[in-house]
């Protein structure tokens, strides 16, 4: 996400910080060089003007050439810059309407509508705990009914029954009728896509809200189109009327023109963003949390939030107990993986982590993907319990049996043990340390992450 903007601005940020004290002219020079970023990330041009305006003068001013940390103090204008432009504080999904509460889920066809309004139910039901009835009200794509559905029952969520023939309107109506009936919070009608803006769609998307007055009208973007998603956001709302919107596809968006544009353009939040194809790869979006990312900072607050969803408690208790012994054998380091891939993955994890957006490049070089992290689980897999427990046991015809047993080498088996080496040494001086261990240092990965790397 944002990973090309993220390392352009970085470098100009380290050229910045490298330089001390700052005349007004170094800052004029990377304020046009953030400009050129921008424009490349395919950020709007209006939008990029009024963005440079609104911090030249911060940045040119007495707050950055008579600071102790010049170059700091830069990011910081920056990344406030960055806040006020996503939108500030921010607006999450949040439903206070009286039900049963109607989300009419709007935008063009491909944008990833009907997985997004499965994903958001979802999300309503497991977090919110609120029970939720999803329509499809396209009648034109086929089978458009049917993957709802089917997308209901992966997810757990009810979906209205189909009935040939009815039209747009009357199948609204009929999920509203429904939903008062059988005691639903929520209705979320999803409604048909075109491939291009029509007036068609829009009349008909217009009937649905006059028959229904949503409480939310979300409008799914593609974040892949930039500009062209901004142009249809700005379409829809000025035809039909949206409370917020919807960005598909963050997580491989490198330039992050259409979440930058997008709220400047249509004053309107962007609510939640799709970052992977999973049905639980929603997320909040956090303007601060965002601006965090982009500059490298990081996003530890997310990162929390994540591992508190994904991580049982009592297996966190359990690691816990283990660590305040100071103790951390392979059955841990196993335990650690699962974990990782139940948070997305290692590439996911570091891209929350303040600094580590070098260790995610250093990966991608590397053609690192998750199918390592499976090839070091089969090599657990294929130790005895008792050489997981004691790494000691390991000799020249255990590491043998054990790479065979697992499809592997020797010498990734080697890896993995010195990799276990490195972090259970950590654990121990986080024990001595009282708990208060150090973060790796900015760019470095964690403590023996870097072995995992195919050589």
């Amino acid at each position: 996400m944002f990973d090309s903007l993220s390392d352009r601005l970085g470098g100009i940020f380290d050229q910045l910080k490298k330089r001390g004290a700052l005349k007004e002219a170094d800052v004029s020079v990377a304020l046009r060089e953030i400009r050129v970023a921008l424009l490349e990330a395919d950020v709007a041009l209006p939008v990029v003007k009024d963005f440079i305006a609104s911090i030249k003068d911060r940045a040119v001013g007495q707050e950055v050439t008579k600071s102790v940390t010049p170059g700091q103090q830069v990011v910081k204008i920056v990344h406030d810059g960055l806040v006020e432009l996503l939108g500030g504080e921010g607006e999450t999904l949040e439903i206070t309407a009286a039900p049963p509460a109607v989300i009419l889920m709007v935008g063009l066809q491909g944008s990833g509508k009907t997985t997004t309004t499965a994903k958001i139910a979802k999300r309503l039901t497991e977090r919110d705990k609120k029970s939720v009835l999803m329509a499809s009200l396209d009648v034109r794509r086929p089978a458009a009914q049917e993957q709802l559905k089917v997308l209901g029952e992966e997810v757990g969520v009810k979906t209205l029954p189909i009935i040939p023939g009815q039209m747009p309107v009357d199948i609204a109506s009929r999920a509203l009728q429904a939903a008062r009936l059988q005691g639903f919070d929520v209705v979320m009608l999803d409604t048909a896509g075109r491939t291009t803006v029509d007036q068609s769609m829009m009349a008909e998307v217009a009937t649905v809200r006059d028959a229904t007055q949503p409480f939310e009208t979300l409008l799914v973007a593609d974040s892949l189109t930039g500009q062209d998603a901004v142009g249809v956001a700005k379409a829809f709302d000025d035809q039909v009327g949206i409370t917020g919107a919807v960005l598909t596809r963050m997580d491989g968006d490198g330039r992050g023109g259409a979440a930058l544009s997008l709220r400047a353009v249509t004053n309107k939040p962007i609510k939640l963003i799709g970052v992977g194809e999973k049905m639980d790869a929603l997320e909040a979006f956090h303007p601060e949390r965002i601006a965090s990312r982009i500059l490298g900072m990081g996003d530890v607050v997310s990162l929390v939030e994540k591992a508190t969803e994904t991580i049982e408690k009592e297996d966190a208790e359990r690691m816990a107990k283990k660590l305040a012994k100071g103790t951390f054998d392979l059955e841990d380091l196993r335990e650690q993986f699962r974990q990782m891939k139940k948070m997305g993955g290692l590439q996911s994890v570091l891209g929350l982590l303040p600094g580590l957006g070098k260790a995610q490049k250093q990966m991608a070089d590397a053609a690192m993907d998750e199918s390592v992290f499976k090839r070091q689980e089969a090599i657990i897999n294929s130790m005895t319990p008792k050489e997981r427990r004691n790494v000691k046991l390991m000799n020249a015809s255990r590491k043998r049996r054990i790479a065979a047993g697992s499809g592997t080498t020797v010498p990734e088996v080697n890896r993995l043990l010195k990799m276990h080496k490195q972090m259970a040494l950590m654990m121990k001086r986080m024990k001595k340390m009282g708990g208060k261990g150090k973060m790796p240092l900015p760019g470095q990965m964690p403590p023996g992450m870097e072995n995992l790397i195919p050589r």
